[in-house]
Protein backbone atom coordinates (compact mmCIF):
# COMPACT_ATOMS: atom_id res chain seq x y z
CA UNK A 1 0.00 0.00 0.00
CA UNK A 2 3.05 2.51 0.55
CA UNK A 3 4.47 1.84 -2.79
CA UNK A 4 1.00 2.95 -4.41
CA UNK A 5 0.65 5.54 -2.66
CA UNK A 6 4.17 6.72 -3.46
CA UNK A 7 3.04 6.43 -7.13
CA UNK A 8 -0.28 8.60 -6.30
CA UNK A 9 2.11 11.50 -4.88
CA UNK A 10 4.37 10.99 -7.63
CA UNK A 11 2.00 11.65 -10.54
CA UNK A 12 -0.28 14.08 -9.23
CA UNK A 13 3.18 16.13 -8.36
CA UNK A 14 2.57 19.36 -7.53
CA UNK A 15 -1.09 19.13 -8.55
CA UNK A 16 -1.38 17.38 -5.32
CA UNK A 17 -3.92 19.55 -3.06
CA UNK A 18 -2.69 21.09 -0.65
CA UNK A 19 -3.94 20.16 2.88
CA UNK A 20 -5.78 16.87 0.64
CA UNK A 21 -5.76 13.08 2.09
CA UNK A 22 -6.37 10.39 -0.01
CA UNK A 23 -6.68 7.56 1.75
CA UNK A 24 -8.86 3.91 1.35
CA UNK A 25 -11.11 2.13 3.44
CA UNK A 26 -10.71 -1.19 4.16
CA UNK A 27 -13.36 -3.43 2.85
CA UNK A 28 -14.56 -5.56 5.79
CA UNK A 29 -15.79 -8.74 2.86
CA UNK A 30 -19.31 -7.32 1.44
CA UNK A 31 -18.70 -3.51 2.91
CA UNK A 32 -17.81 -1.92 -0.48
CA UNK A 33 -21.46 0.10 -0.78
CA UNK A 34 -20.29 1.65 2.61
CA UNK A 35 -16.75 2.62 1.44
CA UNK A 36 -17.99 4.16 -1.54
CA UNK A 37 -20.60 6.41 -0.39
CA UNK A 38 -18.27 7.49 2.75
CA UNK A 39 -15.42 8.53 0.13
CA UNK A 40 -17.96 10.39 -2.02
CA UNK A 41 -19.35 12.15 1.14
CA UNK A 42 -15.48 12.79 2.48
CA UNK A 43 -14.89 14.72 -1.55
CA UNK A 44 -17.78 16.56 -1.04
CA UNK A 45 -15.87 19.25 0.84
CA UNK A 46 -18.46 21.75 2.25
CA UNK A 47 -20.03 18.90 3.96
CA UNK A 48 -16.51 17.37 5.02
CA UNK A 49 -15.81 21.13 6.43
CA UNK A 50 -18.91 20.86 8.33
CA UNK A 51 -18.74 17.36 9.78
CA UNK A 52 -15.40 18.63 11.24
CA UNK A 53 -16.57 21.99 12.30
CA UNK A 54 -18.88 20.27 14.47
CA UNK A 55 -16.60 17.34 15.71
CA UNK A 56 -13.95 20.16 16.54
CA UNK A 57 -17.01 21.64 18.49
CA UNK A 58 -18.14 18.33 20.38
CA UNK A 59 -15.47 17.33 22.63
CA UNK A 60 -17.41 14.81 24.04
CA UNK A 61 -18.60 13.30 20.30
CA UNK A 62 -15.70 10.42 21.34
CA UNK A 63 -17.85 9.18 23.96
CA UNK A 64 -21.07 8.69 21.67
CA UNK A 65 -22.18 5.80 20.20
CA UNK A 66 -23.91 7.26 16.75
CA UNK A 67 -23.71 7.54 13.18
CA UNK A 68 -23.12 10.92 13.30
CA UNK A 69 -20.15 10.41 15.88
CA UNK A 70 -18.24 7.28 14.05
CA UNK A 71 -18.65 9.64 10.68
CA UNK A 72 -17.02 12.62 12.15
CA UNK A 73 -14.57 10.52 14.32
CA UNK A 74 -13.29 8.77 10.88
CA UNK A 75 -13.21 12.15 8.71
CA UNK A 76 -11.36 13.64 11.63
CA UNK A 77 -8.54 10.78 11.27
CA UNK A 78 -8.19 10.66 8.01
CA UNK A 79 -7.93 14.72 7.66
CA UNK A 80 -5.48 14.72 10.67
CA UNK A 81 -2.89 11.51 9.14
CA UNK A 82 0.46 13.09 8.64
CA UNK A 83 0.66 10.71 5.34
CA UNK A 84 -0.83 12.00 2.12
CA UNK A 85 -1.78 8.82 1.13
CA UNK A 86 -2.92 5.01 3.21
CA UNK A 87 -5.50 3.04 3.91
CA UNK A 88 -7.92 3.30 7.42
CA UNK A 89 -9.77 0.44 8.32
CA UNK A 90 -13.56 2.17 9.07
CA UNK A 91 -14.28 -0.36 11.61
CA UNK A 92 -16.06 1.79 14.74
CA UNK A 93 -18.51 3.00 11.95
CA UNK A 94 -19.33 -0.19 10.42
CA UNK A 95 -19.78 -2.02 13.87
CA UNK A 96 -22.41 1.30 14.79
CA UNK A 97 -24.09 0.46 11.65
CA UNK A 98 -24.66 -3.16 11.58
CA UNK A 99 -25.76 -2.65 15.23
CA UNK A 100 -27.88 0.31 14.34
CA UNK A 101 -29.79 -1.44 11.39
CA UNK A 102 -30.27 -4.91 11.11
CA UNK A 103 -30.45 -4.66 7.16
CA UNK A 104 -26.13 -4.32 7.06
CA UNK A 105 -25.72 -7.07 9.25
CA UNK A 106 -25.36 -10.04 6.53
CA UNK A 107 -23.25 -10.27 4.23
CA UNK A 108 -24.27 -9.84 1.49
CA UNK A 109 -23.67 -6.66 -1.31
CA UNK A 110 -26.17 -3.60 -0.05
CA UNK A 111 -27.31 -1.28 -2.06
CA UNK A 112 -25.09 2.42 -1.93
CA UNK A 113 -28.08 4.72 -3.00
CA UNK A 114 -30.28 3.17 0.39
CA UNK A 115 -26.91 3.02 2.48
CA UNK A 116 -26.61 6.85 1.37
CA UNK A 117 -30.36 7.98 2.37
CA UNK A 118 -30.47 5.94 5.80
CA UNK A 119 -27.08 7.80 6.75
CA UNK A 120 -28.46 10.93 5.84
CA UNK A 121 -31.57 10.65 7.49
CA UNK A 122 -29.74 9.05 10.61
CA UNK A 123 -27.55 12.46 11.09
CA UNK A 124 -30.27 14.82 10.33
CA UNK A 125 -32.33 13.17 13.37
CA UNK A 126 -29.38 13.03 15.42
CA UNK A 127 -28.58 16.96 14.69
CA UNK A 128 -32.43 17.68 15.18
CA UNK A 129 -32.49 15.99 18.80
CA UNK A 130 -29.01 17.80 19.76
CA UNK A 131 -31.06 20.81 18.69
CA UNK A 132 -34.05 20.23 20.55
CA UNK A 133 -32.40 19.12 23.86
CA UNK A 134 -30.36 22.33 23.87
CA UNK A 135 -33.32 24.07 23.37
CA UNK A 136 -35.21 22.41 26.38
CA UNK A 137 -32.12 22.75 28.72
CA UNK A 138 -32.09 26.64 27.56
CA UNK A 139 -35.49 27.04 28.72
CA UNK A 140 -35.38 24.97 32.06
CA UNK A 141 -32.28 27.19 32.74
CA UNK A 142 -34.47 30.47 33.00
CA UNK A 143 -38.12 29.22 34.12
CA UNK A 144 -38.77 32.74 35.63
CA UNK A 145 -38.41 34.69 31.84
CA UNK A 146 -40.13 31.79 30.65
CA UNK A 147 -43.21 32.24 33.20
CA UNK A 148 -42.96 36.61 32.45
CA UNK A 149 -42.88 35.92 28.40
CA UNK A 150 -44.69 33.35 27.75
CA UNK A 151 -44.32 30.84 25.76
CA UNK A 152 -42.27 31.75 22.53
CA UNK A 153 -43.10 29.36 19.42
CA UNK A 154 -46.31 27.69 18.21
CA UNK A 155 -44.89 24.57 19.30
CA UNK A 156 -45.50 24.92 22.83
CA UNK A 157 -48.95 26.42 22.11
CA UNK A 158 -49.74 22.84 20.63
CA UNK A 159 -48.96 24.06 17.42
CA UNK A 160 -46.95 22.52 14.71
CA UNK A 161 -43.83 21.51 15.29
CA UNK A 162 -40.44 23.58 13.39
CA UNK A 163 -38.34 21.72 11.10
CA UNK A 164 -34.86 22.24 11.67
CA UNK A 165 -32.51 22.34 8.35
CA UNK A 166 -29.46 21.41 9.69
CA UNK A 167 -26.28 21.54 7.34
CA UNK A 168 -27.30 18.03 5.96
CA UNK A 169 -29.93 20.22 4.35
CA UNK A 170 -27.66 22.86 3.52
CA UNK A 171 -25.41 20.63 1.58
CA UNK A 172 -28.24 18.07 -0.31
CA UNK A 173 -31.51 19.54 -0.12
CA UNK A 174 -33.22 20.32 -3.74
CA UNK A 175 -36.47 22.00 -4.08
CA UNK A 176 -38.81 20.70 -7.42
CA UNK A 177 -41.27 22.95 -8.65
CA UNK A 178 -44.23 21.27 -9.93
CA UNK A 179 -46.74 23.34 -12.67
CA UNK A 180 -50.14 22.17 -13.20
CA UNK A 181 -52.11 24.64 -15.73
CA UNK A 182 -55.83 24.38 -16.37
CA UNK A 183 -56.70 24.08 -19.83
CA UNK A 184 -60.00 26.00 -19.16
CA UNK A 185 -58.73 28.69 -17.43
CA UNK A 186 -55.42 28.75 -18.02
CA UNK A 187 -54.23 28.95 -14.45
CA UNK A 188 -50.84 27.95 -13.47
CA UNK A 189 -50.84 26.73 -10.08
CA UNK A 190 -47.35 25.70 -8.97
CA UNK A 191 -46.37 23.59 -5.86
CA UNK A 192 -42.73 23.41 -4.70
CA UNK A 193 -41.26 19.98 -2.87
CA UNK A 194 -38.16 19.28 -1.70
CA UNK A 195 -36.18 16.09 -2.06
CA UNK A 196 -32.20 14.75 -0.82
CA UNK A 197 -32.39 12.66 -3.96
CA UNK A 198 -33.89 12.15 -7.88
CA UNK A 199 -34.42 8.61 -9.23
CA UNK A 200 -33.66 9.16 -13.13
CA UNK A 201 -33.90 6.43 -15.97
CA UNK A 202 -30.22 6.91 -17.07
CA UNK A 203 -30.12 6.57 -21.02
CA UNK A 204 -26.72 5.68 -22.72
CA UNK A 205 -24.90 8.84 -23.57
CA UNK A 206 -27.08 11.10 -22.20
CA UNK A 207 -26.26 13.89 -19.97
CA UNK A 208 -27.86 14.98 -16.51
CA UNK A 209 -30.28 17.62 -18.59
CA UNK A 210 -31.48 15.45 -20.80
CA UNK A 211 -32.03 12.88 -17.89
CA UNK A 212 -33.71 15.45 -15.84
CA UNK A 213 -36.12 17.11 -19.06
CA UNK A 214 -37.19 13.24 -19.42
CA UNK A 215 -38.10 13.26 -15.72
CA UNK A 216 -40.13 16.34 -16.06
CA UNK A 217 -41.88 15.60 -19.29
CA UNK A 218 -45.44 16.98 -19.16
CA UNK A 219 -48.34 14.86 -18.26
CA UNK A 220 -51.94 15.37 -19.33
CA UNK A 221 -54.32 14.80 -16.08
CA UNK A 222 -57.71 14.13 -17.59
CA UNK A 223 -60.54 10.98 -16.98
CA UNK A 224 -60.00 9.95 -13.47
CA UNK A 225 -57.30 11.94 -12.77
CA UNK A 226 -58.53 15.37 -13.53
CA UNK A 227 -57.33 17.94 -10.93
CA UNK A 228 -59.75 20.57 -9.06
CA UNK A 229 -58.98 24.07 -10.06
CA UNK A 230 -59.23 26.80 -7.57
CA UNK A 231 -59.93 29.28 -9.78
CA UNK A 232 -62.96 27.49 -11.62
CA UNK A 233 -64.12 25.72 -8.34
CA UNK A 234 -64.79 22.24 -10.51
CA UNK A 235 -62.37 19.51 -11.64
CA UNK A 236 -61.12 20.16 -15.67
CA UNK A 237 -58.79 18.75 -18.03
CA UNK A 238 -54.89 20.28 -16.87
CA UNK A 239 -51.01 19.52 -17.77
CA UNK A 240 -49.08 19.02 -14.82
CA UNK A 241 -45.14 18.81 -14.94
CA UNK A 242 -41.50 19.54 -13.12
CA UNK A 243 -40.72 22.63 -14.45
CA UNK A 244 -37.46 23.69 -12.22
CA UNK A 245 -35.27 21.89 -9.73
CA UNK A 246 -32.99 23.52 -7.38
CA UNK A 247 -29.98 21.64 -6.23
CA UNK A 248 -27.60 22.86 -3.54
CA UNK A 249 -23.91 22.43 -5.13
CA UNK A 250 -20.54 23.02 -3.22
CA UNK A 251 -22.50 24.26 0.49
CA UNK A 252 -24.82 28.00 0.10
CA UNK A 253 -24.48 27.62 -3.40
CA UNK A 254 -27.88 26.92 -5.73
CA UNK A 255 -27.65 25.25 -9.06
CA UNK A 256 -31.08 26.21 -10.78
CA UNK A 257 -32.15 24.13 -13.34
CA UNK A 258 -34.90 25.24 -15.88
CA UNK A 259 -36.49 22.03 -16.90
CA UNK A 260 -38.60 22.00 -19.36
CA UNK A 261 -42.16 24.77 -19.93
CA UNK A 262 -45.64 23.81 -19.94
CA UNK A 263 -47.48 23.73 -23.47
CA UNK A 264 -50.99 23.24 -24.45
CA UNK A 265 -52.76 21.08 -26.38
CA UNK A 266 -54.42 21.30 -29.47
Amino acid sequence: MGAAGSKLEKALGDSFPEGERYFGLENFGNTCYCNSVLQALYFCVPFRDQLLDYYANNKSLGDEDNLLACLADLFTQISSQKKKTGVIAPKRFVQRLKKQNELFRSYMHQDAHEFLNFLLNEIVDTLEKEAQAAKNDQETSSPAEKTANGPKNAHANGGPKEQLDTWVHKNFQGILTNETRCLRCETVTARDETFFDLSLDIEQNSSITSCLKNFSSTETLNAEDKFFCDKCCSYHFGLTAFTATTIMVAGDHQLSLPITALSTCN
